[in-house]
């Protein structure tokens, strides 16, 4: 592994999403995925034995909260940066993520380009602040926080909205079964060509899986599924 490379340890409990976050990790160069872990115990025993640059965190774990996780990596003395991949919308969260320090908070679900664009940022972030020394005055300093915020290219498609997406991003996870374009549109007031418009989005993105649904005598539909269906652990269906 390069030593300039910025090693990444992902925390998600649930595998089908660690899986996609390590191998998006791993399409971004200078990023290298070190590990990847399903709780906040064993996240905890990861960082005391392997030198990490930045956590990709969920909050929702099985045996503990994100948040006391990144306080308990404080506590133990780990410098590594923390970035939130998490659900969770609750702006009390998001107030303990910035006192904590964590460096960006990505709301799921998001697609690769999204996670590019954050990784890209604190990459840039990283490197203004990889120098020894004082800083040369405050525009050295500006630069370094402006590389965080940065301008959002990650956003939607032309056409769709966020609140939208994530209505049609409820309605899979709450289903506990695949849905058609013409379900998801009954269910959530859309027409049936904006539905299948945002089910495409999620199944481009990697979030859902497509399935021909044969019966009757006409043409098969797509049933469309989220992809950690069957694997999430502890989650409320609007996450």
């Amino acid at each position: 592994m390069n030593s300039s490379e910025i090693r990444v340890l992902v925390v998600e409990d649930d595998p089908v999403a660690a899986a996609a976050h390590t191998e998006y990790v791993g399409r971004v160069p200078g990023f290298t995925a070190v590990g990847e872990v399903h709780d906040g115990r064993s996240a905890l025993r990861f960082l005391e034995a392997t030198p990490v640059d930045l956590v990709l965190l969920d909050f929702q774990l099985p045996d503990m909260h994100g948040l006391d996780v990144c306080h308990a990596m404080r506590v133990a003395g780990v410098r590594a940066d923390v970035m939130a991949v998490t659900s969770v919308r609750d702006l009390a969260a998001v107030r303990s993520a910035v006192t904590l320090g964590i460096v960006h908070y990505v709301l799921k679900p998001f697609t690769f380009r999204a996670l590019r664009d954050k990784l890209e940022r604190y990459q840039e972030f990283a490197a203004a602040l990889h120098e020894r020394g004082e800083a040369a005055g405050q525009s050295q300093v500006d630069s370094a926080f402006a590389a965080l915020r940065g301008v959002d290219t990650a956003a939607l498609p032309s056409g769709l909205a966020e609140e939208t997406l994530t209505l049609v991003t409820r309605a899979l996870q709450a289903s506990g079964q695949g849905l058609s374009a013409r379900e998801v549109s009954t269910t959530c007031g859309l027409s049936r060509v904006t539905a299948r418009r945002y089910l495409e989005h999620l199944a481009e993105a990697g979030l859902v899986t497509r399935t021909p649904r044969y019966g009757g005598g006409g043409r098969p539909e797509v049933e469309y599924a989220w992809r950690s269906l069957g694997t999430r652990r502890r989650r409320p269906p609007d996450d």
